[in-house]
């Protein structure tokens, strides 16, 4: 596929349009990454295996030499806990807003995952111009407690970016997606590089992918090991 197409004048509802056609249809994904974590205190890097149900759970496991964490994301939960560390999390989304700066859900964290937006573009009107050959989409009508930015890639209509702002706090999420590769006629981000960034404090996760099966069985057990401290957030 061509990726040097030149983004051309758009309606915002054209690009839209194409970005939702763009998303993912398979019903799992079994992945692998390389990671490479950084938040001033820690710096590692570790392999990352990523299991997803579609709209029903995200299962991560870390290694290096072991395990260093294990995690399982519902919509309605999120449990983690280290073999490494001997705690564990048992509880709701604030762990991740804890680690990424917003609020987030189980969809957007989906989404984030797959590079589409975080929220549905259809539900508000949106803004729309061209910079660094992206469409870029932002509401006309901005959160009152931060802005969101969608820069959408004109060849496949996936994202090249999306940015959380909120000015007022000093936080934003910057999520990119430097490339992809199409594998059985989807498109799934071959590195995505996270830096969530709030006063004093900062958070980086580059992922590089490895290899990735669509539409297998895909085993997400899940057990807290017995004699692990809780972590309190």
């Amino acid at each position: 596929m061509d990726t040097n197409i030149i983004a051309k004048e758009m309606s915002a509802k054209k690009v839209i349009r194409k970005h939702i056609s763009s998303g993912f249809d398979k019903e799992s994904v079994d992945a692998k990454f390389k990671a490479n974590y950084n938040n001033g205190k820690v710096k590692q890097s570790i392999s990352v295996s990523l299991r997803m149900v579609k709209d029903e759970v995200i299962w991560l496991k870390g290694t290096k030499f072991i395990t260093v964490f294990k995690a399982k994301i519902t919509p309605t939960s999120v449990s983690f806990y280290s073999p490494f560390a001997k705690v564990y999390f048992d509880g709701d989304f604030t762990f991740i807003k804890d680690l990424l700066g917003v609020d987030i859900n189980f969809n957007q964290l989906q989404n984030l995952f797959l590079g589409q937006s975080l929220i549905n573009l259809k539900d508000e009107k949106q803004n729309i111009n061209i910079e660094n050959n992206s469409y870029v989409l932002s509401p006309e009508i901005q959160e009152d407690l931060f802005d969101i930015f969608f820069f959408v890639n004109p060849a496949h209509f996936k994202l090249d970016k999306q940015s959380v702002v909120n000015s007022a706090k000093e936080q934003r999420l910057d999520v990119f997606y430097p490339s992809y590769k199409l594998i059985d006629n989807v498109y799934f981000p071959q590195e995505i590089q996270i830096n969530a960034k709030e006063p004093k404090k900062f958070t980086n996760i580059d992922f590089v992918l490895k290899s990735v099966v669509f539409d297998e069985d895909v085993d997400t057990s899940f057990k807290i090991p017995e004699g692990y401290k809780q972590i309190e957030l």
